[in-house]
Formats: C-alpha cells, sequence, structure tokens
C-alpha cells in the first residue's frame, strides 16, 4: 500500500503540469510498471484535446513490456469516445494486470472504466489517496456534481483586513513576490472577473485568455488596458444598449437587484458558456457580494505585516450587514504560505 501512494503521488505530481490547460476536462497523470515492479513509462494530459494521460503513456511503449505490469492513474480511466478513443480499450490491449486508481470519475459519460476492467480480467484497486486525487481536480467535480462555475477569490491585506486606505491608496500592500505569486494563481483558471472600479481605479491589463468585467453602466470604456487582450465578457444592466464593440467583447445583459449584477445569474449564464473557473481579482464591495451570496469555492489572502489602524480604510470585504458572529460565513484554513515578509493563507469552502 506505501507503493501504491508513491507512485500515485507520482500520479498527481505529473498531472499538474497540465494545470490550466486541460479545462474542461481533468488533470491525469498515469506511471506504468513492468511487471518486474519497475517505471516503464509516465505520461499526463497535456492540454484539452490531447491524449488522455493512460494514453500519452502507454503509446511509448513499444515491446510489450507493459504486459503483466501494473497502471497507476488518479482517475478512473474513462470508457468513451471523445477527443480520443477510451483508455480503458487500450489498457485492456496493452494486456495489464493491474490498474490502481485515485478516485472514481463522476461524470457519467466517462465511467464505467473500472467495471469494464474487471470484467476483462484485470485487478482493480480504486481509493488509493482518494481525498487528495479528488481535491486535485476540484474544478472538475464541481463542475460535473454541482453543475456549476468552480469560483476563486483573491485579495490582498493589511493586518487589519485593509485593501487601501479611505482616499484609495492601495500601492503596494503586498511585495513584489507576494504580487508574482498572485499573477501565477491567475493562470490556473479558466477566467479572470474584476469590476470597473478596481479598472477605473488602477487601469490594469490583468493578462489572460478570458476575462469578465462587471461594470453595470458600463462606466469603463475600450480603450483602456484590460480590452487590449484576451476574450472580454463585459456584464452590464439588461437595459443597457452598447454601440461600436470590439470584436473580442461579448455583451452579457444581467439583472439588477438591489442595485447591483445579480451574480447568481451571471454565473449560471457563465456556465453555459463554458465557462469553468473564475479567479476573481476585485475591491471589497464585490469580494463581498461573492461571500454574501455562497459563491466563493477557495480564498486566497494575502497578509502584510502592516498595519493601517484607520477604520474609514477599505475592507476586503464589505457586501453584507451581519449583526451576530454566529451568522458569519465559515471557511476552512487548508494552507500557509510564506513568500517574504508577507503570508498566504488559503481557505476552502466546506463541501
Amino acid at each position: 500500500m506505501d507503493n501504491d501512494k508513491k507512485y500515485m503521488r507520482k500520479c498527481i505530481s505529473l498531472a499538474i503540469k497540465g494545470q490550466g490547460k486541460t479545462s474542461p476536462n481533468p488533470m491525469v497523470g498515469c506511471v506504468v510498471l513492468n511487471k518486474f515492479g519497475n517505471i516503464i513509462s509516465t505520461g499526463y494530459h497535456k492540454k484539452y484535446g490531447a491524449n488522455h494521460a493512460e494514453r500519452d503513456a502507454l503509446l511509448k511503449l513499444k515491446d510489450c513490456e507493459e504486459e503483466g505490469g501494473t497502471l497507476f492513474v488518479n482517475l478512473e480511466p474513462c470508457s468513451h469516445w471523445g477527443k480520443t478513443p477510451p483508455c480503458v480499450d487500450l489498457i485492456i490491449e496493452r494486456k495489464l494486470a493491474k490498474v490502481v486508481i485515485g478516485t472514481r470519475d463522476t461524470n457519467s459519460v466517462a465511467s464505467g472504466g473500472m467495471q469494464k476492467l474487471k470484467d476483462n480480467g484485470i485487478e482493480v484497486v480504486s481509493g488509493v489517496l482518494e481525498n487528495e486525487c479528488q481535491e486535485l481536480n476540484e474544478i472538475f467535480f464541481t463542475n460535473i456534481e454541482k453543475k456549476r462555475v468552480f469560483i476563486a477569490l483573491k485579495t490582498a491585506t493589511t493586518i487589519d483586513g485593509k485593501i487601501a486606505t479611505n482616499s484609495g491608496d492601495s500601492k503596494w500592500i503586498t511585495s513584489e513576490k507576494a504580487r508574482l505569486y498572485g499573477k501565477k494563481l491567475r493562470k490556473h483558471y479558466q477566467a479572470i472577473l474584476t469590476s470597473s472600479n478596481t479598472i477605473l481605479a488602477d487601469n490594469p491589463e490583468m493578462e489572460h485568455n478570458n476575462k469578465i468585467i462587471l461594470d453595470k453602466n458600463f462606466r469603463t470604456d475600450f480603450s483602456q488596458k484590460i480590452y487590449t487582450q484576451g476574450k472580454i465578457y463585459l456584464v452590464v444592466d439588461k437595459n443597457l444598449e452598447i454601440k461600436d464593440i470590439p470584436s473580442n467583447v461579448e455583451l452579457i445583459k444581467c439583472p439588477v437587484l438591489n442595485d447591483k449584477i445579480d451574480l447568481k445569474f451571471l454565473i449560471k449564464e457563465l456556465f453555459k458558456k463554458n465557462i469553468t473557473s473564475i479567479f476573481v481579482e476585485a475591491g471589497g464591495e464585490l469580494s463581498g457580494a461573492f461571500i454574501k451570496e455562497d459563491l466563493v469555492d477557495t480564498i486566497y489572502h494575502f497578509i502584510a505585516p502592516k498595519i493601517l489602524n484607520d477604520n474609514s480604510g477599505k475592507s476586503c470585504f464589505d457586501g453584507d450587514n451581519v449583526s451576530k458572529i454566529a451568522n458569519c460565513k465559515n471557511y476552512k484554513l487548508k494552507n500557509v504560505k510564506q513568500l517574504n515578509e508577507d503570508v498566504l493563507l488559503t481557505y476552502k469552502m466546506p463541501f
């Protein structure tokens, strides 16, 4: 069992190489041992449309050395035709004796691989590092099981939770190392989301393939940096008319509740457009609104060793009116990372 865990950890490390490139598919890694227990091949799903991990690993082998051996994979091998043929068929064809699986595939289209392997006389072991394997593909499982977008939110604050002074001055709270790490996190998600307030205050470029801008009354303009790169989803009041829209901008018209974009409606619309994950970078009002609506799965909270000591400063979450501590939103601390003098706290919504 210890060896099973060792090779499954290697599958996970291989799978992570595809992070940010496989959506809407999961991240998958594979390790193949020969009948003597030696590693003879590895593979991973490099990007959407490319070979799955099992196929990537097995097609490197030409002399039947995998026959009678063991294949490790962090997700149940698929049994359906998609962009590529079923992985289980290749495993059966290559005469593996045993397959060790991290976790089941809960996608009804792709599941059934374990049973097909068993029906063809292959020993199957499942549930090895299951929690780690499920967490690796939390975006995929949220999409499949909850039928919605996975949402992560980033904020960077002083020790007393402030993102800017009362006048809006915010450069810089955290160190360059922390800021660069925050930009690296963006790449893990299919789209980033921000507000017109952030754009008007900072005029950021926020380089990414897909950008979502909440601008109810269209106060920004298409000459600003954020519009110059990537696919843009511009979210406005459903009654607003906008002319001369650039080719890289798609308008999403949303209903307005209490003078704010209806976030739950928006998230459903984005899922219909095959957006699987979003990284929110915004001010306290919009971040707070996402928290209030229970839409945030992961929070990345960067904290600098600074104290503003001024309650009129802008807070990282400012979207609700709560009179009892018992009504706080509760998250679980998942990880603590030191970044020079700053610290990154990662929180998860209880599943």
